[in-house]
């Protein structure tokens, strides 16, 4: 399978490897790779975190304002009529799945990656890429399991922020 190579890099000094498959979520990796070219994901963190199921970034400035300016993509799911390829990538610890709101093609930058076991969300969300390795996948599980609070209308928000420095192709 076709792969892209991107590395999340923490302000903490923590990262992330992943690849990304083009092959089964075209639509989201080119939107996810061009976001990383125009360094988008620069500074902004991981706003929502629930432990056993996903840790999500990648629309929230620090002072939790949605960063926004960005044009909707079309979900690449099976319930929004997507069937390019007959398999999609499981919702499982350390795939990567475009958030959205509860309208099909809402999805721009915010992506969550999953630390549990999420399949009731196959068929759903556009899973798109997966943590490449252990080390990788144990820093989104330590991830998980920071102390969250509420802020504003935002629940499950890390009391320290979990800032992104950036996100690289490799």
């Amino acid at each position: 399978m076709n792969t892209i190579k991107i590395k999340f890099i923490l302000e903490d000094g923590r990262e992330m490897k992943a690849d990304l498959y083009p092959d089964l979520a075209p639509i989201s990796v080119e939107n996810f790779v061009n976001l990383i070219k125009d360094k988008y994901f620069d500074g902004l963190i991981f706003h929502r975190v629930i432990k056993g199921f996903m840790i999500q970034g990648g629309g929230m400035t620090l002072d939790m304002n949605e960063k926004g300016g960005l044009q909707e993509i079309k979900g690449e799911f099976s319930i929004n009529g997507w069937n390019k390829n007959a398999m999609e990538l499981s919702h499982v610890p350390g795939v990567l799945s475009m958030a959205r709101t509860n309208v099909p093609d809402s999805a721009t930058s915010q992506f969550f990656i999953v630390t549990g076991d999420a399949k009731f969300l196959d068929g759903q969300y556009a899973s798109f890429g997966k943590l490449s390795d252990q080390a990788s996948l144990d820093v989104a599980l330590a991830i998980e399991n920071v102390e969250t609070t509420s802020k504003g209308f935002h629940d499950d928000v890390p009391v320290e922020p979990i800032i992104i420095k950036t996100v690289e192709l490799i």
